[in-house]
């Protein structure tokens, strides 16, 4: 339910990442909902694409961006979540008459693979868990049906440990689930790492404008570093609360430039002196799995500053490829940020463990992990 409409949109492309890898080996078709802009069908390299309608169009924006996040902005679109998970069953049942699939790789367990469950009863179901399909819905009969549908997943991945963890609690054997992350095309962030240099004083964050990213901490932790520290502050993306950040960052140097392409992203990403990932669990429970632009960050040689939370410590060694802090910690925050923008030495060090850090995530290596798992899943 996350997949973008156009090349270079904006949206996350983790998923048409995977896909393409998928595609080495598998003949891959992605399912997803429909979204302004983008093709009913359409081949992408190898990958094709079917995007399927749930509701009248001009209404129709529940999985325009991320679920959770849309349905906190404005509750209204609680009625587009039945239409959302019919019109996927619907989908889900044409596709398999149709294709006839092997496997079905569903993002998300709800309601991806939970609709998969019902509408393919006898297709294989690997399910990835992002994080909010873990961390958050936490009611108890939202938790019932995950346990539900992860005991009738042939394989159930997760992109860090803790979330493993949580899925063991729930009854999956450790032998039907892995930790496996999403990946990052070293080969973009390598050429642009190449060609964009990091400026002088520069602070970049990147992500959704919401609460769990934490943003509103990274500001007040900025604006206490007083005249002694230049700093100026870029932010990257759009989301609910850009309005609230934007009058918490009056009379700063900060910039929104809101939603922006991986092209320059990454180029924005490259021109910092430090990444800052000041991830924070939002009050609904729902936090990071392990955010792909901290990944990115890392591949281009970023010095980076993020919270200490797993998944992100997977890929950020404290003092080594960049300086974790606990999250929510504003002090801790603002001295972390203090001596990145400060020490050169340190800095140097960060880039370069980040960029060695980053190759253990390469959209290749990823790749053949989770054709492996579809690979079983088939057996």
């Amino acid at each position: 339910s996350t997949f973008p409409a156009r090349p270079d949109d904006g949206v996350p492309a983790f998923v048409l990442d995977l896909a393409h890898q998928e595609a080495l080996e598998f003949d891959t078709m992605v399912l997803t909902p429909r979204v302004p802009g983008g093709a009913t069908t359409e081949r992408i390299g190898d990958v094709g694409v079917r995007r399927f309608p749930y509701f009248p169009k001009a209404f129709e924006d529940l999985a325009d961006g991320a679920i959770l996040d849309n349905l906190k902005e404005r509750r209204s679109r609680i009625v587009q979540v039945p239409a959302l998970v019919l019109a996927q069953w619907i989908a889900v049942r044409r596709v398999v008459r149709s294709a006839k699939p092997d496997v079905i790789h569903a993002h998300w367990a709800i309601p991806q693979a939970l609709v998969a469950t019902l509408a393919a009863p006898g297709v294989p179901v690997v399910v990835t868990t992002h994080g909010g399909d873990i961390y958050a819905l936490r009611a108890a009969p939202l938790v019932r049906l995950k346990r539900w549908v992860f005991g009738r997943s042939a394989h159930v991945t997760t992109v860090n440990s803790e979330m493993r963890e949580r899925l063991t609690e729930w009854g999956v054997p450790e032998a039907r689930s892995t930790v496996i992350p999403m990946g990052v095309d070293l080969g973009p962030a390598r050429d642009t790492r190449a060609r964009v240099p990091a400026q002088e004083h520069h602070v970049v964050a990147v992500g959704r404008l919401v609460e769990k990213k934490g943003f509103g901490n990274l500001i007040e932790a900025l604006r206490g570093l007083g005249d002694d520290v230049p700093w100026r502050l870029t932010v990257v993306g759009d989301g609910p609360y850009r309005a609230q950040l934007e009058q918490q960052a009056a009379g700063l140097p900060v910039t929104f430039l809101g939603q922006r392409g991986r092209t320059e992203v990454l180029e924005t990403l490259a021109s910092a002196t430090v990444v800052a990932v000041p991830s924070i669990p939002a009050a609904n429970g729902d936090q990071e799995g392990l955010p792909v632009t901290l990944l990115e960050a890392a591949a281009v040689g970023a010095a980076i500053v993020a919270s200490d939370l797993p998944g992100i410590r997977d890929v950020v060694r404290d003092d080594v490829s960049g300086v974790l802090v606990p999250p929510g910690d504003v002090p801790a925050l603002r001295a972390a940020l203090q001596r990145v923008l400060t020490d050169d030495a340190a800095r140097a060090r960060y880039q370069e463990q980040a960029v060695v850090s980053a190759a253990e995530f390469s959209t290749e290596r990823i790749g053949e992990r989770y054709r492996a798992v579809l690979r079983a899943a088939i057996a």
